[in-house]
């Protein structure tokens, strides 16, 4: 009896690993990356979970800017490339909010006082949130930081760069994101 169990139970332990295998692949075809999805004009839209206010009781999710074309700048006070996109990203938003547009910043993993000391220091004065424990930019699939984020006025992700940005890269996606 025991000698018929053996073969049964390899045939089962053989029919779960394929099953098993089947779902990993098909599940891996469906999970488009960021870069891949608007590569492939089918853009992927951004995380709307709320985040806290950077120096404010309040907090508030990029579906509050639906409707505009939104650049999201994920960035640290310790990091230095951050520090030499800020100039840029200042400008833009100043530029771009006749346009329907707006730079909104989002700390990644950073404490307030040197987050608000960042700010402060780099005269920014677009709004900027905080992603605390990193489930944001998680979300976002980033790999580290500054990266940058263009939302089109439905929320949908149409153009990225990972590293700093200057005001050329946000002209040029803006104009994509106008236009989608």
């Amino acid at each position: 009896m025991r000698r018929a169990l053996i073969p049964v139970a390899a045939g089962l332990a053989a029919l779960a690993l394929v099953a098993l295998l089947i779902f990993g692949v098909a599940k891996q075809g469906s999970n488009l990356s960021v870069e891949d999805a608007i590569a492939k004009g089918r853009p992927l839209s951004a995380p709307m979970q709320s985040l806290a206010e950077l120096g404010a009781a309040g907090s508030r999710s990029l579906s509050a800017y639906k409707g505009k074309v939104v650049v999201v700048n994920v960035f640290a006070s310790w990091c230095p490339p951050c520090k030499t996109e800020a100039p840029a990203l200042e400008r833009s938003y100043r530029k771009i909010s006749a346009r329907g547009a707006v730079v909104v910043g989002v700390t990644w993993r950073d404490n307030v006082p040197d987050a608000q000391r960042f700010v402060r220091d780099h005269g920014l004065t677009y709004p900027i949130l905080r992603d605390v424990d990193g489930s944001f930019g998680s979300k976002l699939g980033i790999q580290g930081v500054p990266e940058t984020f263009v939302l089109d006025r439905q929320g949908r992700i149409v153009a990225l760069s990972r590293g700093p940005v200057d005001e050329k890269f946000v002209d040029q996606a803006l104009a994509k994101a106008l236009r989608a």
